[in-house]
């Protein structure tokens, strides 16, 4: 039989055309987590091989897969396993299928479909998703999973489990590759890791070390462990990571390119990066019917401070506006109509306020008298793919500063307090979880990302209506759509201006064509 360094340095051809060597590291591994005994059976039936990122372990998973399935006990099963992340074929069926097309030779016993690779040996290549019910009662030889601390949902640990090794099959094994992940959230790699490290991260008595002290390979039973935290390839050069250094938080940085485990709460900004957006010389913008607003609002009535927090657009930056707080108490709880309202109601007066983001759970009878008053309220319920949605926007904005701010004691302080909570889909502000208080923060990311979400700049169609006797259908333009109704300002006051009773409503263009 060819093994599978033998198989790489004849068979592997990479995407330019050359072929594959492998690092001698890597061949000193893979010699090793697929050594056969007498009998022909692996010793090792899980292998995990874990470096850092762009260490090539994509690469290494794909190239198992593809030797197993030409080499190894055909005809066989293999099934790529996809994590919680992947929206459709893995990665690794994707570079398996790449170095057999690369391949005239293995091209040529291949029959290659979308996720479905089938050779004339009558072993299968089969990529699933992460569903755990399909796969009971598989057959396979190898199992091959990427990113196992993507692994988070019980769907995914239930097809972990379905895909144990089976005892029927002489050779019946997973392989996986990885790097770390988050404490207590990557549960499944974590206690894989466990196996071999204690919470010290000290190797456990009883713990085998097959390549000596120079390669951090671990061995327990049938478990094989490669888990290095030093980049060994010649792409991961110094100033390849002083750029990731720069670019990433600091528990990113430590878990991608140091392969380290970490926590995935931490504080949500770098407060050198927030310092660096603050411009000593900038104000509050001075009222200007001109200047398009957008605005958060946070709203609480008894415990938690309120805030309504606006931006505005500089070219392409985002700048802060006009904004203020309140703290209610229990003996004194907010009067919504007397502050909040009143406040956006004053910044629709004196800007031109293009929206009003609010949560509905306490906001939803001021945003229904706001929107009589004509000004544009959307719901932005804080669920958590709204909190990540936002709290991913406000975090790049200041980490690639183009947020401008002016100085404010109390919103650097809540920005100081802000805890950010990492996900696959990014940063999330985790309100429930911070020291202190942060309202302004919540409502200043959800201003900032409206801005940023809003393309182009913004037309502004006015119409001015009834106040009584049936709302739109009562005013000037009743019965008439609304591309009729494109007025310059003193046309609309021509237009309502004496008559009693008027208003002169002011919305984007897209409100207009949603409602009429």
């Amino acid at each position: 039989m060819v093994d599978l360094v033998q198989f790489v340095d004849r068979f592997a051809i990479c995407e330019d055309g050359q072929p594959l060597r492998l690092e001698e590291h890597q061949r000193r591994i893979l010699t090793e987590a697929f050594k056969f005994g007498k009998d022909d059976r692996l010793k090792y039936r899980t292998i995990i091989y874990s470096a850092p990122k762009k260490s090539g372990k994509t690469a290494i998973n794909s190239l198992v897969v593809d030797w197993w399935s030409f080499c190894v006990q055909p005809p066989d099963e293999i099934i790529i396993a996809s994590n919680d992340l992947d929206q459709a074929v893995s990665r690794v069926y994707d570079a398996a299928r790449g170095f057999i097309e690369r391949n005239p030779a293995l091209r040529a016993e291949a029959h290659i479909t979308r996720n479905l690779i089938t050779l004339d040996n009558g072993t299968t290549i089969k990529a699933i998703p992460s569903d755990y019910a399909g796969e009971a009662g598989a057959n396979q030889g190898l199992a091959s999973f990427d990113e196992l601390w993507g692994f988070m949902s019980e769907r995914s640990r239930r097809l972990y489990e379905e895909l144990t090794p089976v005892p029927t099959r002489k050779n019946s094994i997973r392989f996986i590759s990885t790097y770390a992940g988050w404490e207590n959230e990557s549960v499944l790699l974590e206690e894989i890791y466990n196996r071999i490290f204690d919470k010290q991260g000290n190797v456990k008595p009883g713990v085998n070390r097959p390549l000596g002290e120079d390669l951090p390979v671990y061995t327990v039973g049938d478990l094989f462990m490669y888990w290095d935290h030093i980049p060994k390839m010649s792409w991961q050069t110094p100033e390849y990571y002083a750029s990731q250094r720069a670019d990433l938080r600091l528990n990113t940085y430590l878990r991608l390119h140091e392969n380290r485990w970490v926590s995935n709460e931490s504080s949500f900004f770098e407060m050198d990066q927030w310092d660096a957006c603050v411009d000593p010389d900038f104000r509050p913008p001075l009222p200007s019917p001109r200047l398009q607003l957008w605005v958060g609002a946070d709203a609480s009535t008894k415990k938690d401070r309120s805030a309504v927090v606006s931006v505005y657009r500089d070219g392409n930056m985002v700048c802060l506006g006009p904004f203020t707080t309140w703290q209610p108490t229990k003996i004194k709880p907010m009067d919504l109509e007397e502050s909040m309202e009143a406040y956006i109601k004053m910044l629709s007066r004196n800007y031109e306020v293009i929206e009003v983001r609010y949560d509905p759970f306490q906001f939803h009878r001021s945003a229904t008298t706001l929107l009589k008053d004509g000004i544009n309220m959307v719901e932005f319920p804080q669920t958590v793919g709204n909190l990540t949605d936002m709290g991913q926007c406000l975090f790049d904005a200041v980490k690639h500063q183009s947020l401008k701010l002016y100085a404010d004691a109390d919103m650097r302080k809540e920005a100081s307090f802000a805890v950010g909570k990492e996900t696959p889909r990014g940063m999330r502000i985790v309100k429930e979880k911070a020291s202190h208080k942060i309202d302004a923060i919540i409502a200043l990311a959800m201003a900032t990302h409206a801005a940023s979400t809003t393309p182009g700049e913004v037309e502004v169609w006015e119409m001015p209506f009834a106040t009584a006797g049936g709302g739109r259908s009562s005013g000037v333009g009743a019965g008439r759509s609304p591309g009729d109704f494109r007025y310059s300002n003193d046309q609309v006051q021509n237009l309502a201006g004496g008559k009693e009773g008027f208003y002169v409503r002011r919305e984007p263009k897209e409100v207009w064509d949603r409602d009429w």
